[in-house]
């Protein structure tokens, strides 16, 4: 018998929103900045699974609900910043009356894609990390943060003028850089965890070669890696450029080849059986790699050690 499927409501607008948690009016029908001590979750059963038709950034304090984002929950008994774009699906439940501090900034593709953010907006990987990847911040760092979301909430709520949405969109694209080098300090003060994860990393990768993985399942891809080391493609890819200057699919593509040079020194397996063994599905596809990276053929790689 088939489990019954339950499509998650969608929020479409910020005005719904506001009306959802029994809130004023939002002063701006596309962006509004609300305040996490004025939340309540009581009013409405969308909460148990929802979707967002607009952008998120919350920076929270406190716990009151469990938060499920996909399968995974939040832990928000630290301060922490999390980001999510439209169409990401969540679930609130065992709400509580603990006290929260903070606030949640929403705002619609709309209110920024005349603006060059709205096409770099896609750029800032951390819209698609998952909650196990939120940004900790430092005292100072939340006291940045903090001051720029209220900025935006008292610019709401001046009377709305010519300059009122060139300011708006200003203070966000700041806070999105603010938020970038934050998360890169991140990688770099977790550099110990990171480099216990590369080490995963590079067992996994050992591991599925070895076990011949890659001649039944093909290639290892990013969203299968970072899955097995329970991360969003887009962290592991930036947590890798960081520490080693490649991002998660050149990363692999190198480890990949590498194991090509083993099997094409040590080796008589011609380059077709090479690919083969790695998971290509075409040995031009893995010839043609190969030249990429080393600038040479797999059989010229071959004739230098003769």
């Amino acid at each position: 018998m088939k489990k019954d499927f339950s499509a998650p409501h969608i929020i479409r607008t910020i005005s719904e929103l506001h009306r959802l948690f029994a809130l004023e009016k939002p002063d701006h029908t596309l962006v509004s900045v609300i305040n996490f001590e004025l939340l309540n979750y009581g009013h409405s059963d969308v909460w148990k699974h929802f979707a967002n038709d607009f952008y998120c950034i919350t920076l929270k304090k406190g716990n009151n609900a469990n938060f499920k984002y996909g399968q995974r929950d939040y832990d928000f008994s630290e301060g922490m910043m999390t980001f999510t774009k439209p169409g990401q699906v969540f679930s609130v439940s065992d709400v509580k009356d603990n006290p929260l501090t903070g606030y949640m900034l929403v705002f619609k593709a709309d209110f920024i894609r005349p603006y060059p953010l709205g096409k770099l907006i896609g750029n800032f990987g951390f819209f698609s990390y998952s909650v196990a990847e939120a940004l900790h911040l430092s005292e100072k760092e939340e006291k940045i943060i903090s001051l720029l979301l209220q900025q935006i909430k008292d610019e709401l709520k001046m009377n709305i003028d010519t300059y009122t949405h060139d300011v708006i969109v200003s203070y966000l694209e700041l806070l999105l850089n603010y938020s970038n080098r934050f998360y890169n300090r991140q990688f770099l003060t977790r550099k110990s965890v990171n480099n216990d994860l590369l080490s995963q990393l590079e067992n996994l990768l050992e591991v599925y070669f070895q076990s011949q993985s890659s001649q039944l399942q093909g290639l290892p891809t990013v969203q299968y890696v970072a899955g097995q080391l329970n991360l969003s493609a887009n962290y592991l890819s930036d947590l890798l450029r960081n520490l080693t200057g490649k991002n998660a699919q050149q990363y692999i593509q190198n480890y990949i080849i590498e194991k090509a040079k083993e099997l094409l020194s040590t080796s008589k397996m011609s380059v077709s059986e090479v690919a083969y063994e790695l998971g290509f599905g075409y040995s031009q596809s893995f010839s043609k790699l190969f030249k990429k990276i080393t600038q040479l053929t797999p059989l010229e790689y071959r004739q230098s050690f003769n």
